[in-house]
């Protein structure tokens, strides 16, 4: 029994702090160091398999039986069910050489490879997902909600006068923090909600919102007051992007866009940048959310306008069309199978699916 009231030499809290820091990325280490090696062996298996199959035949039945075996010889260990050698067999096939794309696929938990690989056909795009879900963490539940929203597409779609008013670095980098369209469907509304039902929804639904948004966005406050010169101001909503380092103004129109909207806006950056911009914060940008747009009249009104602005549309229904089905199992079907994304290739393993998400 531990003795908490013994007298602590100085600095021992220091070191504690620093001593739980280092074991917890070893954690961290260990946790990354079995996932890879469970996706290389993956890997491997669907090479032995295909390789089988191509040379002498292998139909469905022997990988049934393929199953039981592993199963019988390795019963410590989950993931030998018929569904997930077919995975295996599947990732073999797609990544000969064990990468999706330029990226190698063991730096992700083997069910985002299954998703990347069943959800999506076009390479480039695979690539494209693997890259932003390792460098933004995303989980798979994340993951696929941004295949189905079809991010890919809408990333950086946005008309902007960006090129012109920002620096090229900086103007790149804040082009694709913007999307065209926004998805707004979590918000229950028809196409018919006025302005402020919007607004309302949107802070209500506010870790939707800023999912929606994107990674780097922390809400500053909605109905944001401005003062000049004696008159009164109210910005709808008010963000801080972290990676920009700069405050993003977003204005919400229920109508189609017009001119006048970005004349507004570009107005309402000025006060922000006179008023509130810190010295080292990047020049504020502005983001006009409406209700339709037509592109080339939104270029023309951003030619003339100082201020660096982006102009989107936001759609509160929408259809999108149903993901191509495949002759393979959901993963649902393995899920209970696999309690973790990792598995131990010794003794027992020690994995849930989403505590490493």
């Amino acid at each position: 029994m531990s003795d908490k009231s013994i007298l602590l030499p100085e600095g021992y809290a220091d070191w504690l702090n620093q001593l739980k820091t280092d074991i917890s990325h070893t954690q961290q280490k260990a946790v990354q160091s079995v996932n890879q090696a469970l996706v290389q062996l993956y890997h491997h298996i669907g090479q032995k398999i295909l390789q089988q199959q191509q040379q002498q035949g292998w139909g469905a039945k022997v990988i049934e039986r393929l199953a039981s075996d592993l199963r019988d010889a390795f019963p410590h260990m989950r993931g030998w069910s018929s569904s997930n050698l077919k995975y295996m067999r599947f990732f073999a096939q797609h990544c000969p050489n064990g990468l999706i794309g330029q990226q190698p696929a063991d730096q992700l938990p083997w069910f985002h490879v299954v998703t990347l690989l069943t959800k999506i056909d076009d390479s480039q795009q695979r690539e494209w997902y693997a890259l932003q879900t390792t460098q933004y963490g995303w989980s798979r539940t994340t993951l696929e909600l941004n295949i189905k929203d079809q991010l890919y597409i809408r990333q950086g779609s946005a008309v902007t006068n960006f090129q012109k008013r920002m620096v090229a670095p900086h103007a790149a980098l804040a082009n694709q923090v913007l999307k065209d369209p926004y998805f707004f469907d979590f918000l229950g509304l028809d196409n018919d909600a006025h302005e402020r039902e919007i607004e309302d929804g949107l802070i209500r639904h506010i870790t939707r919102f800023l999912l929606e948004l994107g990674a780097g966005f922390a809400f500053v406050g909605r109905q944001f007051r401005l003062e000049v010169a004696g008159d009164e101001f109210f910005i709808d909503l008010l963000f801080y992007h972290i990676r920009l380092k700069c405050y993003v103004v977003v204005e919400l129109k229920a109508t189609a866009f017009k001119p006048e909207h970005a004349g507004q806006l570009n107005f309402y950056l000025a006060a922000v940048d006179a008023q509130i911009k810190a010295e080292d914060d990047k020049p504020t940008i502005g983001l006009l959310l409406c209700k339709k747009q037509n592109r080339l009249v939104a270029e023309y009104a951003l030619s003339g306008i100082e201020k660096p602005i982006g102009i989107a549309e936001y759609q509160l229904l929408r259809d999108l069309p149903e993901a191509l089905g495949r002759s393979l199992p959901s993963i649902a079907e393995i899920e209970a199978e696999l309690a973790d994304d990792s598995i131990l290739m010794m003794q027992e393993p020690i994995i849930d699916d989403e505590s490493s998400e």
